[in-house]
């Protein structure tokens, strides 16, 4: 197999006149040139090829009640090499086996982490080989499968997209790991104060990285990105034995962005008090009726059930006989319908880069595909414009607007938002929303309302709870369930509040928002690391999309909550031994 000269020689020129490139980008151009003149005999030769590169580094420190339980340093870089072969219209992507390793299986081990140019191209050289060799075998295989399957039409497998050049220096990670150690150290001693909490840990993580894409499109980007989160969870047990979690989380784009430390210790007092006060709660019974939705909730809320079904999903070319069980958007063929009250709007902007002085967790530059995001307008007064779209067209769109923001399946990227804006034309003050709920509750006869003021989302419960609820979920009928509410309260005519414990949702999904019938004036800030996962669930995603929804406290008019039902673990047998200062354990 050789190189085709022409191309070896635009790729060197391109890479020479690239301004500051570094070994690894180096390295990628001229193994792009020699991949761009693979050939089998008979066989097609790749129309695209990708090769993307995430490489950073990152500190962590986890602590509990005051006792330190890890820290860490990683160095990494992490490989993606993409090789299609047929063509734009139809290639080895959007089938069942797209993901599967048909080529050979060279021993890679890791990426090598030195720009040591030999060793890099030899990574590269057989790592392409691999993917050839597999879109080679899975095209076939789609075709033959395609034989035995009526399509009704044919979509494109992946739409052309403009060269995009950004170069930026990489800024490399700068951070206090002893200062940070100590603040990690404090916060975790703060829920030593609450002899009712089981279970509690907090961690720090920081990490720099650099996203490099060459494709044989032309595009060449170099793009510098930081991240850093302080996430504080907790877990008691009622008298009963029901579990119950909560936790806070900071995260900011800027290792300086992230509050004090004071600022931090009064949130994590305040959740920790909340979860103890919610030991002693009642369980809740079954409700239909109104649901208020205040604050970080009602951007919860958005973020889950409505930023996830703006991405539509593409079914893949199945085998014969063999059918499987897709996830898909609610939204799907629904454009042009009311989805919304009349007087709201939804856009996404990954352009913006502050909210009322507040840095947006969610913005970016180029997405996975090297495409350049611009503001998309998602509804209008009340109906479904758009969605968020990758390389990968779906039913009536054929075109990126720049929201490949997750690894996918199939072969393809996976869409998510960025900045998610929700905005009422006709709004009133919060506590209006409580007066109106009531309201509604007296003209229904119901003795109580219910407000949300927080979701568990991203869900801090373990696979297990997860696998439980989406079971349970499914026996009940439910194909999209939505994390569980952590923070639930019964409000009465008088206006006095109750707290509640162990309620799940039925039947909300997307089409609820049709039945909003008022929003408050307020704008609630919710930041996330959006990783796909049901519940976009911590922990569970190897790549993370940074995330911000900014929306209204919302009333819905009609909505059921009923009680989990699940066997419930018992206390522990003996107490919980005493803390001592020092963060270690003091009587037996």
């Amino acid at each position: 197999m050789k190189p085709a000269p022409l191309l070896l020689a635009l790729a060197l020129a391109a890479a020479a006149q690239a301004q500051g490139t570094d070994g690894l980008l180096r390295a990628m151009h001229a193994e792009m040139a020699r991949s761009m003149g693979l050939r089998m005999v008979n066989l097609e030769a790749p129309y695209f090829i990708s090769y993307a590169v995430d490489d950073g580094e990152g500190f962590s420190v986890s602590a509990m009640l005051g006792g330190l339980v890890s820290t860490r340093d990683d160095r990494f870089r992490l490989p993606d090499v993409d090789v299609r072969v047929g063509s734009y219209r139809f290639d080895n992507t959007n089938y069942v086996g797209s993901d599967l390793a048909f080529g050979s299986r060279y021993a890679l081990g890791r990426f090598p982490l030195e720009d040591v140019d030999g060793v890099l191209r030899r990574y590269l050289w057989l790592e392409t080989d691999r993917a050839y060799k597999s879109a080679l075998e899975a095209i076939s295989r789609k075709r033959a499968a395609l034989k035995n399957v009526a399509v009704s039409e044919q979509i494109d497998d992946f739409a052309k997209a403009e060269p995009v050049r950004l170069l930026e220096p990489d800024r490399p990670l700068a951070l206090d790991r002893d200062a940070w150690i100590g603040r990690v150290r404090a916060l975790s001693q703060v829920l030593a104060r609450y002899p009712e909490i089981k279970t509690s840990g907090a961690e720090f993580r920081a990490a720099q990285s650099v996203h490099y894409l060459v494709t044989s499109e032309g595009t060449e980007v170099r793009y510098p990105e930081a991240m850093a989160y302080v996430r504080v969870q907790a877990a008691a047990q009622a008298p009963d034995g029901m579990t119950l979690r909560d936790g806070v989380v900071f995260e900011a784009r800027a290792f300086d962005g992230l509050p004090g430390e004071a600022e931090m210790g009064r949130a994590v007092s305040e959740m920790a008090a909340q979860l103890t006060a919610r030991t002693k709660a009642p369980q809740g019974d079954t409700y239909s009726g109104p649901v208020l939705f205040e604050g970080e909730a009602a951007a919860q809320l958005f973020a889950e059930v409505l930023g996830r079904n703006l991405a539509p999903k593409r079914r893949p070319v199945m085998e014969p006989g063999r059918p499987g069980a897709f996830g898909y958007s609610e939204l799907e063929g629904r454009q042009g319908a009311r989805i919304l009250p009349e007087w709201m709007d939804v856009t996404d902007d990954a352009t913006r880069q502050e909210w009322h002085g507040r840095r947006l967790f969610g913005s970016y530059e180029v997405d996975l595909e090297g495409v350049a995001p611009k503001p998309l307008s998602l509804v209008e007064k009340g109906v479904l414009k758009g969605f968020l779209l990758t390389r990968q067209p779906v039913r009536g769109f054929s075109g990126s607007n720049g929201r490949a923001r997750l690894p996918g399946s199939f072969g393809a990227n996976a869409a998510a938002i960025s900045n998610l804006f929700v905005k009422a034309e006709e709004s009133v003050p919060p506590e209006e929303l409580k007066k109106k709920l009531l309201e509604m509750c007296q003209a229904r006869g119901r003795p109580y309302g219910v407000i949300v003021r927080k979701m568990d989302f991203p869900s801090s419960a373990s696979f297990e709870e997860v696998r439980r609820l989406l079971s349970s979920s499914a026996q009940s009928g439910g194909s999209h369930p939505v994390s569980l509410p952590l923070r639930v309260y019964r409000v009465y005519p008088d206006g006095r509040e109750e707290a509640v414990r162990g309620l799940r949702f039925r039947g909300l999904n997307a089409r609820s928002f049709k039945d909003i019938v008022a929003a408050g004036n307020d704008e609630n800030v919710f930041d996330f690391l959006e990783n796909g996962a049901p519940f976009a669930l911590i922990g569970a995603g190897a790549y993370v999309a940074e995330t911000s929804v900014v929306a209204p406290s919302v009333l819905i008019d009609d909505l059921e909550l009923a009680p989990l039902d699940e066997e419930l673990p018992k206390l522990p047998v003996v107490p919980a031994p005493e803390i001592g200062t020092g963060g270690g354990t003091a009587a037996p």
